[in-house]
């Protein structure tokens, strides 16, 4: 049995782990399954209904942090998470920045302007979108211009948990707004862009593009 991943990867937790499992070169099965299931199996996984979660026969569990790295041990390479100390401490650090500060100021516009009109079918709050775009992910978007290396890549010059962990949210603030567009975060949009070719990354980011009518 394949180990089954089950989230929505328009969540950029789950879309985490199926790009980790991807570019891993770990046999899953994809299951689209949304907070509100009564999947038993999604169930025992994710308690709580958080996505993502994982099957891997009697093994389950979920949280995207848990499950990369029961990725990491089970199949160390290619690996994604640095064995050197300091790279492996930074690559934890963008990780909880991306899972925490980035998502969280991202996560309003995407929930107000796709969530909720899209998949929820009523009307988001279009004030709380506006605000975030004009004072909270500015700021955020100035850290990572700040901190993008000439390599494209945060940690030991190529691809690991570190930019898994920040590209993934930032799809969502491309699905919801062109504000990376606008000028301001150069590199930010180079890297954003060189790390959406990954074939990894672009599978699931064309699929989301096409059914939100982006594509």
């Amino acid at each position: 049995m394949p180990i089954i991943i089950h989230g929505n990867s328009m969540s950029p937790f789950a879309r985490k782990v199926l790009i980790g499992a991807t570019e891993k070169q770990i046999a899953f099965e994809h299951r689209q399954t949304g907070l509100q299931s009564d999947d038993q199996d999604f169930l025992a996984a994710s308690p709580f209904k958080k996505i993502p979660a994982l099957v891997d026969g009697d093994f389950k569990i979920s949280d995207s942090t848990a499950i990369l790295t029961y990725f990491e041990a089970i199949k160390p390479n290619p690996s994604l998470l640095p064995s050197e100390a300091k790279a492996r401490a930074r690559a934890v650090w963008y990780e909880e920045f991306g899972d925490t500060i980035l998502t969280a100021a991202i996560g309003k516009v995407f929930f107000n302007r796709i969530v909720a009109p899209i998949f929820l079918k009523r009307e988001g709050d279009s004030a709380a979108a506006s605000a975030a775009l004009a004072n909270e992910i500015p700021p955020v978007l100035d850290y990572l211009e700040s901190v993008i290396p000439a390599s494209g890549f945060l940690v030991e010059d190529r691809f690991t948990l570190a930019d898994l962990s920040v590209v993934s949210p930032l799809i969502n603030l491309e699905h919801s707004d062109d504000l990376l567009q606008q000028g301001r975060w150069p590199k930010t949009l180079a890297y954003f862009n060189t790390h959406c070719q990954r074939p990894s990354i672009a599978r699931y980011r064309q699929a989301e593009r096409k059914m939100l009518g982006k594509a």
